[in-house]
């Protein structure tokens, strides 16, 4: 008897557990994997079902024989993903191979900012060119108005002349990437 109102308790803990995660949401996480090995950890937790982003851009390849361009992930190494990290979705990216850790504060695995996700989203979709960029850690945050980088949020740099560069930094793991501007509108973001 005592094994039966065990396995109710159990059922009903697991219900609300259910519930409680049925309203939670989504945060991105980063993910940081072995040394080239950003394609197969996308792709084997694509086919798991979660969401993921791996930023690339195309470089020039090194091989003497032949001029190629190919594409690489912008951050090496580090890829996100956006879940509900409860047990199981964890220990499905930690078993995943490849996969070293989720980047965290003492050991527990920290999300990052939708906003700093959709910002290299909408950077990387643009016709801009993008480069990789020295971690910013200060400065004064703006946010984009108009044009294809619309909503994106960073901090301008202004080059020599008119040019200007819009910086994303991901704190998390302390990259940056950089857009170059034209005439858009920006505001100040708080």
């Amino acid at each position: 008897m005592f094994i039966q109102n065990f396995s109710s308790n159990n059922l009903g803990i697991e219900a609300s557990f259910a519930q409680d995660l049925s309203i939670a949401t989504p945060h991105w996480y980063v993910i940081h994997a072995h040394n080239k090995q950003e394609t197969k950890v996308e792709s084997a937790l694509k086919k798991k079902g979660l969401e993921i982003f791996l930023p690339r851009i195309t470089v020039r390849s090194r091989r003497k024989d032949r001029r190629l361009f190919i594409q690489v992930p912008l951050f090496p190494s580090y890829l996100f993903v956006c879940t509900v990290l409860e047990p199981s979705v964890y220990h499905k990216i930690i078993k995943q191979s490849g996969v070293t850790r989720l980047l965290g504060i003492n050991g527990c695995p920290s999300s990052i900012s939708p906003e700093q996700v959709d910002s290299i989203k909408a950077i990387v979709a643009s016709d801009r060119p993008y480069y990789p960029w020295a971690y910013l850690g200060q400065g004064r945050q703006v946010r984009i108005m108009e044009g294809p980088l619309s909503g994106t949020i960073g901090t301008i740099l202004r080059g020599r002349g008119k040019k200007q560069r819009l910086v994303v930094a991901v704190d998390l793991f302390q990259r940056s990437v950089a857009v170059e501007l034209e005439e858009e509108s920006v505001e100040p973001y708080t």
